[in-house]
């Protein structure tokens, strides 16, 4: 049923937002200011004065609340109010770009032109989403405020969810889970990202949301009582010793509640800091530190503390500006109490993250924001540097938001901040792309370390370079950060095509003192004789001697039948057309029949062999056998679901594959020869490479063999382990 709709109360209604939006921003305003923002409302108004919101109220009412929210809950100042009412415009009215550039100016046009952009809705997994994403992020480092105000139009949106469709609800909560949260977590707006949080698990998993909101309630007095008594000491020390101060109570969020309990498997009355006592202390900037100090110890006079839970970002703040004293602290009544002790510009930056950054950059005090100002900037070169697919970027950038640092210094005392989990190697692309290119290893602590090192809070790190050293394909699997992976990706291309050169300079000649001519129907006879699907990888193969020039010969380029090279690895084809696989009773892919209906490729990265579970990817050359525990098979399966295909081994022929073994134990005269003796005599296993390193009287191997299956591989690996000195033998993907 329709309610009557009154022209006048919806005017009153909107006249009270503005009045309010005014009154709120007031303290901020410059001369001229409330006359640019009533410009700006009246052209939003006029623009949107036919349209109404899903919940049928009228549009205007949407850009209000979210210069509101810019103002009140971000602190930004009136070009965003300016650029938050105009948001919409662009997309929804007549109105261009150059039309809010000519009336409001071109900082307010390039915001507006900024959101306009990434307006349209993510659909994760296609890659248009990953585009609007990537454009998305250039604004941002163009100019932070298009995702302040982004992220304000995402909560209001979040905050009225329930006019919406019920599938609308679960889309626009999982974007916002999936991208908004983390990104209001790395600009340091801790509070939106929470209520983000807690309204995503309010529409996708309700009733679990209701239950713990109707906990919290239930114990808010008894919560409030204990607060009371146990800050009382603490009140009463304070204020003898003549702080100015304010004390908040603040309890944990929903969804961090219910983190933490899923985590831990516990119960809602297990999860011991429901909520955190806050100390906000008004002191001037020279006298922080030190008074967040003196406060602490003043909590621990009264409180036992417990030693491995002090934080402190006040000496080192978080990559993302943020700075407090944490610490953990049993109460009387047995209970774990956190107390957060920060000045109030410190709590200024936490609630407001980026945004109050700006209002603290005239002081003259030197601020923290370097470390919120260099994420912004290596954002900006990941963007620059960034040729991977933008699906790839996006993933990367994601595991990048919610990442924790981990503190390293170089020889000098420099500090170098990198995200958790970080290598020597990342730390040696960190001081300079060429001293990671050229890096051999590290001296962690004054003690030799690899390049695959993860580094600790505190390590000091000198890197050892070498002119004769190359990067390897495997390299990408040391480092974590964007650049090191950029960086190498882009010197094994480049090293590549090099190679590449000196193999068709190697064919042509070989064809020179063959007296054949170089063109394009004898290059594709030698493509079919070597069995390789494109010039590029033929020269490449030749260069790197794993195919021999040697075997190129007259009779490959006569006419009639092509001689073949019995290729160990040749790409054998399926069984069934992929209709039938995915037929009601066929969809299982049979692997090593020999039919031409399909071209599959035995997947690179994990090498997959008969007896492993596996499963297909569609690929535009046919389809790539993966194994289910590939490093890449999560990546693929959420991205791209509907190229997957099942599949299974048949009864094998005898065929060889490629598989690796890894080998550790104690050093000896002669084990060398007892292992490969195994490998070839006892069960006529064909070996590819063996390498071993030996260090301290301990040695390592790695032996690429070819077998037949799994049950094949396990028997070598059981006959490799009884061999005396070794200790562990286990499969690795190449």
């Amino acid at each position: 049923m329709s309610t009557a709709i009154d022209p006048e109360v919806e005017r009153q209604e909107i006249l009270r937002q503005y009045r309010r939006l005014l009154r709120t921003a007031k303290p901020a305003l410059k001369p001229g200011d409330a006359k640019l923002i009533k410009k700006a409302f009246n052209t939003s108004l006029e623009a949107h004065k036919e349209m109404r919101r899903k919940s049928g109220e009228p549009y205007i009412l949407h850009p209000l609340a979210v210069a509101q929210i810019v103002v009140e809950e971000i602190g930004l100042g009136t070009t965003s109010i300016v650029a938050a009412l105009l948001h919409d415009v662009v997309e929804d009215t007549p109105w261009e770009v150059a039309d809010v550039e000519r009336e409001f100016g071109p900082k307010v046009a390039r915001i507006v032109d900024g959101l306009t952009k990434i307006s349209g809705v993510f659909d994760y997994g296609t890659s248009e989403q990953a585009e609007n994403f990537r454009k998305m992020l250039l604004t941002l480092s163009d100019d932070v405020r298009v995702i302040l105000i982004k992220l304000a139009d995402r909560l209001h949106n979040m905050r009225t969810l329930e006019s919406m469709p019920r599938h609308k609800q679960l889309k626009i909560s999982s974007e916002t889970i999936y991208l908004y949260a983390p990104l209001a977590h790395r600009l340091g707006l801790y509070t939106i990202k929470n209520e983000l949080e807690d309204l995503h698990l309010k529409y996708t998993d309700t009733e679990v949301y209701e239950e713990l909101v109707t906990q919290v309630r239930q114990s808010r007095t008894s919560r409030n009582r204990f607060i009371k008594d146990f800050v009382q000491p603490i009140d009463d020390e304070l204020k003898v010793q003549g702080f100015k101060y304010e004390v908040k109570g603040r309890p944990k969020s929903i969804y961090s509640i219910l983190k933490k309990m899923r985590k831990q498997n516990i119960t809602f009355d297990e999860v011991y800091d429901l909520f955190a006592v806050r100390i906000i202390l008004d002191v001037p900037p020279e006298q922080e530190k030190a008074a967040c100090w003196q406060v602490y110890s003043i909590v621990t006079d009264f409180y036992q503390p417990n030693p491995d839970r002090l934080r402190d970002w006040v000496s080192t703040p978080k990559a993302n500006g943020y700075e407090s004293l944490h610490t953990t602290v049993m109460s009387r009544t047995g209970q774990w109490v956190e107390v957060q002790v920060r000045s109030r510009r410190m709590d200024d930056i936490a609630e407001k993250g980026y945004a109050a950054h700006w209002k603290y950059k005239d002081t003259g005090v030197p601020q923290p924001e370097s470390t919120l100002e260099s994420w912004i900037n290596k954002v900006r070169e990941m963007l620059e540097t960034n040729n991977s697919s933008a699906l790839e970027f996006m993933d990367e950038f994601r595991q990048n938001l919610f990442v924790k640092e981990v503190y390293a210094f170089t020889p000098k005392g420099k500090l170098i901040i990198l995200p958790d989990k970080a290598t020597a190697l990342d730390f040696a692309f960190e001081i300079h792309s060429q001293v990671g290119l050229k890096c051999l290893g590290a001296k962690v602590n004054q003690k030799l370390q690899p390049l695959s090192y993860q580094l600790h809070n505190g390590d000091q790190v000198e890197i050892l370079t070498s002119q004769k050293q190359r990067p390897t394909e495997e390299w990408l699997q040391y480092v974590t950060t964007s650049k090191a992976r950029t960086r190498i990706k882009d010197w094994l291309r480049d090293d590549r095509k090099a190679k590449a050169e000196d193999g068709r300079f190697l064919v042509e000649k070989r064809l020179e003192l063959l007296e054949i001519e170089v063109n394009p129907e004898n290059m594709n006879r030698l493509l079919a004789f070597f069995n390789v699907s494109n010039l590029s990888e033929f020269f490449y193969r030749i260069a790197i001697g794993q195919l021999d020039g040697r075997e190129i010969v007259q009779d490959v380029f006569k006419d009639g039948e092509l001689p073949r090279l019995p290729s160990r690895l040749e790409p054998r084809s399926f069984d069934h057309e992929v209709q039938k696989v995915r037929g009601v009773n066929a969809n299982m892919l049979v692997i090593g029949e020999r039919t031409d209906k399909f071209n599959y490729t035995i997947a690179p990265c994990c090498n997959p062999i008969p007896g492993d579970d596996v499963f297909g990817f569609e690929t535009d050359k046919g389809i790539d056998i993966h194994r289910t525990s590939c490093p890449k098979a999560v990546q693929m399966m959420s991205n791209y679901g509907n190229r997957i295909v099942r599949a299974k081994w048949t009864e094998q022929l005898e065929l060889a594959f490629l598989a690796g073994i890894r080998i550790k134990g104690a050093d000896r005269v002669g084990l060398v020869n007892d292992v490969t003796r195994i490998i070839s005599t006892s069960l006529k296993v064909n070996m590819r490479s063996i390498t071993m390193d030996s260090n301290d009287g301990v040695f390592e191997g790695q032996i690429m063999v070819f077998v037949n299956d799994t049950a094949h591989l396990n028997r070598l690996i059981q006959r490799l382990n009884k061999v005396n000195g070794v200790m562990a033998v286990e499969r690795f993907d190449s």
